[in-house]
């Protein structure tokens, strides 16, 4: 079933172009991800799907009444305001306790921290209570921007594998933008490259061999996306490991395309 659709797109900023001739589509389930150098026009791509923006050309289709969870980038709160977690949960709509309690423990948070202010979590207490708020209008599709940013690789794996999780237990579609190439190629159904115009679409190994997807980002992606497959497989197949004698040595440094 068909989510959400968007034929011939633009976008401009201060009579800059961002986007032009965007054709987009989101069936139900699955999981693509939106990467591309930074002002590409990820951000604003996402923006216009969800209906934050109105589009300067083109048009955008979405199903009837879809649910859509926004997980923003960074949460712009008054350090000055107190809010607790439990509190967060209640915007825009309040919830019953119960159930902000069952979205907390969700995604790993456990329900213990529905008192703390949202300003004393750590940037990934903090991204775990925004997915937890967006869970709660029981999403059809899960918007995410740059959502592990200022994570660890170890915090961020962790982070797009439970987004794996709710999406086989919930059924969402998830729409991600992303700049860890390695992480988001291994949890994507899709990959969209987008550089002011769709570069590239299709599987992950697909736009990572396209010439201008490497273009882009070179070629530099391959070990770190062999280590995380590699991660990630660990107990389905006892022998992957030896396919990557190398695969080690990309755990410590960042690819010049982050």
């Amino acid at each position: 079933m068909r989510l959400i659709t968007g034929t011939g797109l633009r976008a401009a900023y201060d009579g800059r172009v961002v986007l032009e001739g965007v054709d987009f589509r989101l069936d139900a389930g699955e999981i693509v991800t939106i990467v591309g150098p930074n002002g590409s026009g990820k951000s604003t791509l996402l923006r216009l799907l969800s209906g934050a923006l109105k589009p300067g050309a083109g048009r955008i289709e979405r199903a009837p009444g879809l649910r859509i969870g926004y997980v923003p980038q960074k949460l712009h709160v008054d350090p000055t305001m107190p809010l607790t977690v439990r509190r967060f949960l209640d915007l825009p709509r309040r919830v019953g306790s119960a159930k902000a309690d069952a979205a907390l423990v969700r995604v790993g948070l456990g329900s213990e921290i529905a008192g703390r202010q949202v300003t004393e979590l750590s940037g990934g207490q903090l991204q775990r209570a925004l997915l937890a708020q967006a869970l709660l209008r029981e999403p059809q599709v899960l918007m995410l921007d740059e959502a592990t940013q200022g994570l660890d690789q170890p915090g961020s794996a962790a982070f797009y594998r439970l987004i794996e999780e709710i999406r086989a237990e919930v059924g969402c579609a998830v729409l991600m933008v992303s700049h860890e190439l390695h992480v988001v190629m291994s949890a994507s159904d899709r990959v969209i490259c987008l550089n002011g115009h769709v570069c590239c679409e299709g599987a992950p190994e697909h736009v990572s061999s396209a010439p201008e997807y490497r273009a882009l980002f070179g070629t530099g992606t391959g070990g770190a996306l062999a280590l995380y497959r590699h991660d990630h497989d660990h107990g389905h197949d006892g022998h992957h490991h030896h396919h990557h004698p190398h695969g080690h040595a990309h755990h410590h440094h960042h690819e010049g395309a982050e």
